[in-house]
């Protein structure tokens, strides 16, 4: 009897051009790897049992349903639970026919894994800009490469700051700018978050998620002041393998 082709695949709403289904064709195809990858568009997280009815192997999870997906696993990896996000589900499967779902957040090792080579002595606190699904995943990993961090969100909340509030003084308490929010991707080239960019000197580092385009307004900025700069295309690259990596353990 041939062997099963293994199935994986992601879930979220909508998913347009998919960075996990283009990563994980191109590795299995240079791999040798007999696997496909499918996207599961769902417009409820109620219809992820019939994504688990399709005998898919693992998934990754997207927007809007990072947070949402966890009540409907068996089990949750110590660090999402930590994060309160997952972005990667482990199926196992008994041979009664018995699922068993656990879910892991990747995120938090592409960012620290990209972002730790540029930071020193002189990184020590952070300003995290958004506070959606993401922004958790990195202040974790801030917390566990040893920065304090604080967010910085359009609107007022507990121990978060608005962008109004990064005045000279109180910009210059932090060394490390991490951009979380979807402003500068592809198709809105011209946006970007409204911090004050003349203030960057050689000193910062400015980290920004979006990928898509290489060099967002927020980088180019940051680079023009003397900023370290990097976007978020290592990160994604080394989420995917640590799902690779969790799906096979």
């Amino acid at each position: 009897m041939a062997n099963k082709i293994k199935k994986y695949g992601l879930v979220g709403y909508p998913l347009g051009h998919s960075f996990s289904k283009d990563f994980f064709a191109r590795k299995f195809a240079n791999e040798g790897i007999d696997a496909e990858y499918v996207n599961f568009e769902i417009d409820n997280i109620s219809r992820i049992s019939k994504v688990l009815a399709t005998g898919v192997d693992g998934l990754n999870v997207t927007i809007p349903y990072k947070q949402q997906i966890m009540p409907y696993l068996d089990r949750i990896d110590p660090a999402a639970q930590r994060i309160g996000a997952v972005n990667v589900v482990k199926i196992e499967r008994t041979d009664d026919g018995k699922v068993s779902t656990c879910g892991y957040n990747s995120d938090i090792v592409g960012f620290t894994e990209s972002i730790r080579p540029m930071l020193d002595s002189r990184h020590r606190r952070a300003l995290i800009l958004g506070t959606g699904g993401a922004s958790k995943a990195v202040r974790c990993g801030l917390e566990d490469l040893g920065l304090e961090s604080t967010y910085v969100s359009r609107r007022a909340d507990n121990g978060v700051l608005t962008y109004a509030d990064l005045t000279e003084e109180v910009f210059k308490q932090y060394q490390v700018i991490v951009n979380t929010t979807p402003l500068g991707m592809y198709p809105h080239v011209d946006t970007l978050p409204d911090i004050p960019y003349s203030l960057l000197t050689p000193d910062y580092v400015c980290f920004d998620l979006v990928y898509n385009p290489e060099t967002t307004r927020f980088l180019h900025e940051a680079a023009r002041n003397g900023a370290a700069t990097r976007n978020g295309l290592e990160m994604l690259i080394l989420q995917a393998l640590e799902s690779w990596r969790i799906w096979n353990m």
